[in-house]
């Protein structure tokens, strides 16, 4: 797709510098391929350089990270915190642990967490952070040697009205409950906003475990019902089998679909009887075994190694995984096999080729940074429970997520309505993200 006359010098500066770093390179440009009508209904932004600065970080940190493993040996590793925008509030996302990361990595995910962010209606800012470690294989000593070294130099650059980091891949309670502890150590504070994603004897929130999944599937259902469709009886197809798939298994189930396939980085399990949500969660949380350990109890189920779960027939296909996953080859195969709907439980698992197709074919199509808000919206909902000394139900806990992912589709439908694409989830949510923190941005000022 092309850029509007007015965005191609701004993208081709945004690649002259930044160079290697194509994943912000594509956060970049999907972004600009939607809000060429916003930037003619809004020359103002264009007088304020608005798209200019969104596209900037406003700061970003690199620092090393000594630590010592089990065998008195010294590792270092490399850590990050993009801070990108923060003029909705304090900078917000997770932090990933995974040696894939990189800058570019962490600019992609911060660049993309600050539209995500504006959407969810929240007073929150978009950042990203995390590092090169990589906590598979490592005892608990080792992760909590590390997780204290990492934040002996973060716990300086955030604070409760600051910026506020969280889980991501790699890092869960076990991590944030280390991080915590060090900050409160280097701090003399007990600040439970300055993190979220705590575990819920020392400031956590109900239902954030299950967020990004359930978010996902609330969204996918508000697609659904736009419409005249719902998850009953519809087969599903979900990538991955970490946390955020494992949630959206179960929610799905719960909104009355099936789960046919699963996968994790060997491949994947079909299971016609639909993928036993228990069992699931047996082998990948309790056991932390490969997907493939789920055929030792459900003889009858298949597992593909090396497979692609996209080759599975369904109604609804939901990835879960990681970015660029599900490619042009995937999205053509899933069209021919009647999909409807795509929900992005993960942050751009899609390729851009992929996103095209799919929507060229009529395909609902939820993007990450409104589909997988559930996450940041519900570490936003801890924040007020820190903030306020409260603590809330699942229940209730459970229905504010619900409001607000409800909140997310409504703005993303009637945007894109209102700027005559209807139906387009990618450019409604990218212009309502956008528009709203252009709106920020110009009545702070030159900032």
């Amino acid at each position: 797709m092309s850029l509007h006359g007015d965005l191609e010098p701004i993208y081709a500066n945004v690649l002259a510098r930044n160079p290697g770093e194509p994943e912000f390179h594509q956060a970049v440009r999907e972004v600009l391929e939607s809000i060429g009508p916003a930037v003619d209904k809004h020359p103002d932004y264009a007088d304020a350089k608005i798209i200019e600065r969104i596209c900037e970080p406003e700061r970003q940190i690199i620092f090393r990270v000594p630590w010592q493993d089990d065998r008195g040996e010294i590792h270092i590793n490399r850590g990050f915190r993009v801070e990108f925008n923060s003029a909705l509030g304090p900078y917000k996302g997770g932090l990933r642990f995974h040696p894939s990361v990189l800058l570019g990595t962490v600019k992609f995910l911060g660049f993309e967490q600050v539209f995500k962010n504006a959407l969810t209606g929240l007073p929150i800012g978009g950042a990203k952070g995390g590092s090169d470690f990589d906590p598979k294989g490592r005892s608990d000593r080792e992760v909590m040697r590390f997780c204290q070294s990492f934040m002996t130099e973060l716990a300086r650059h955030i604070g409760e009205y600051t910026d506020v980091p969280a889980g991501d891949v790699g890092v869960g309670a076990r991590e944030i409950g280390y991080l915590f502890g060090q900050y409160k150590r280097i701090t003399n504070r007990y600040e439970s906003g300055v993190l979220t994603g705590k575990g819920l004897i020392y400031g956590g929130a109900q239902v954030r475990r299950e967020a990004t999944g359930y978010g996902c599937t609330f969204f996918v259902e508000e697609m659904l019902r736009a419409r005249g469709e719902s998850f009953d009886g519809k087969d599903v197809v979900v990538s991955g089998s970490g946390n955020v798939a494992i949630y959206t298994v179960e929610k799905v189930y719960q909104l009355g679909g099936r789960v046919v396939a699963c996968s994790d980085s060997t491949g994947y399990v079909r299971d016609e009887k639909g993928i036993d949500i228990e069992l699931l969660k047996y082998v990948k949380e309790e056991r932390r075994e490969r997907i493939s350990a789920y055929l030792e109890a459900r003889s009858d189920a298949d597992f593909v190694p090396g497979g692609s779960v996209w080759e599975v027939p369904c109604h609804v296909a939901m990835p879960s995984a990681t970015q660029n996953e599900l490619t042009e080859a995937d999205a053509i195969r899933l069209v021919r096999n009647g999909c409807i709907a795509v929900g992005e439980g993960a942050n751009m698992p899609t390729t851009p080729e992929g996103v095209r197709v799919l929507r060229e074919a009529g395909v609902a199509f939820g993007p990450g940074k409104a589909a997988n808000a559930g996450g940041v919206a519900a570490s936003a909902l801890e924040m007020q429970q820190n903030a306020s000394r409260d603590s809330w139900s699942f229940e209730y806990s459970e229905e504010r997520l619900r409001d607000i992912m409800r909140g997310i589709h409504a703005r993303c439908f009637e945007t894109a309505e209102e700027y005559g694409m209807p139906g387009d989830y990618v450019a409604g949510a990218n212009i309502a993200g956008y528009a709203r923190v252009a709106e920020a941005m110009l009545a702070l000022g030159l900032v």
